[in-house]
């Protein structure tokens, strides 16, 4: 009976020291075992998209709530960024992911085999800067502007770099198909395996209310590599891929931008809501109209520093992954 309960006793002491909950991974791996036994690669891509506009949705409310209650749409728009700042956040991240593929062990070839050979004809580049509409969750949609490093020659895409939203984005789905069947085959011709990287730069933290919640969509000032939408592309010479995606977002804390709310409607919203309460409550009918705002985000001195941070976060968790499976 001692022997018993010191078993069970042993068994609760290990049950009360087990994290309650299991921590999702940072990252998500498709197809790992193509990645085993790789060596040599060259960067074929290396595309960083800025958003720089971005509409979340919820449910539309009318009457008081529509009136009082928190934004039922919030848009956000990023102002200040100039080309140049950006050029030097993907030259920055570019150099860095370099950087940690070669210290995790892996051959870094130049590029110039795949730019200048015969199956690269195939390929159908992009004008850098690209600017596509995104769609980044069932209720939200933004617009991005992607850009390449100056080091590499052209810009293109492979299947899934990106989620289009609208016309803007239906070229370079059309296209992605007809680039991964040429970048399989420069791996195969030169036994050197293909790494494609795609990271999309958000500027704001977006939270959005639960059940019976009056708060709306909050928006604040942030900094982060998406999760979810940020992911690296391996093809190898055997014809297999595999992909490392980002679970949760490569954030960094920070003062970043100067939130401003530039809604210039304000008033006549709450009226019309107000109005639609008061009609819905003699029986005319519920007219939703809800609430929308418009925030600016004007970026500060910090942004570059900050989104370089957090995209060399990025290259960190991706790196370390790829030199696990390696």
């Amino acid at each position: 009976m001692r022997i018993l309960g010191g078993q069970l006793g042993l068994a609760l002491a290990l049950i009360l020291a087990a994290p309650a909950t299991a921590e999702a991974p940072q990252v998500k791996v498709s197809s790992p075992q193509a990645i085993k036994g790789v060596g040599s690669v060259v960067i074929g891509a290396f595309n960083v998209g800025f958003i720089f506009q971005s509409v979340d949705n919820t449910k539309k409310t009318g009457g008081m709530i529509g009136a009082f209650g928190g934004a039922t749409q919030a848009r956000s728009v990023l102002a200040g960024v100039t080309p140049e700042m950006m050029q030097a956040i993907v030259d920055a991240a570019y150099a860095d992911f370099k950087a940690r593929l070669q210290a995790g062990g892996f051959t870094v070839a130049a590029a110039d085999g795949l730019f200048g050979g015969p199956d690269f004809a195939r390929v159908k580049p992009l004008a850098a800067p690209y600017e596509a509409g995104v769609q980044l969750d069932k209720r939200s949609t933004g617009k991005a502007t992607f850009l390449k490093p100056a080091a590499v020659p052209a810009m293109f895409m492979l299947p899934g770099d990106i989620t289009a939203s609208g016309f803007s984005g239906m070229g370079v789905t059309m296209s992605a198909g007809t680039n991964e069947y040429a970048v399989s085959q420069y791996a195969k011709s030169s036994g050197q395996t293909v790494i494609d990287v795609t990271y999309l730069v958000d500027f704001s933290d977006v939270r959005r209310p639960g059940a019976f919640s009056m708060a709306g969509v909050q928006v604040n000032s942030g900094m982060s590599v998406a999760g979810g939408f940020s992911r690296v592309t391996v093809v190898t010479p055997s014809g297999k891929s595999a992909t490392v995606t980002l679970n949760d977002p490569a954030a960094v804390e920070g003062d970043f931008a100067d939130k401003a709310d530039t809604t210039k409607d304000k008033a006549m919203q709450s009226a019309l809501n107000v109005a639609g309460g008061v009609a819905a409550a003699f029986g005319a009918g519920t007219f939703q109209f809800g609430k929308s705002r418009t925030y600016t985000f004007t970026a500060k001195p910090a942004y570059v520093d900050g989104a370089v941070k957090a995209t060399t976060l990025a290259n960190d968790r991706i790196v370390t992954q790829l030199a696990l499976l390696r």
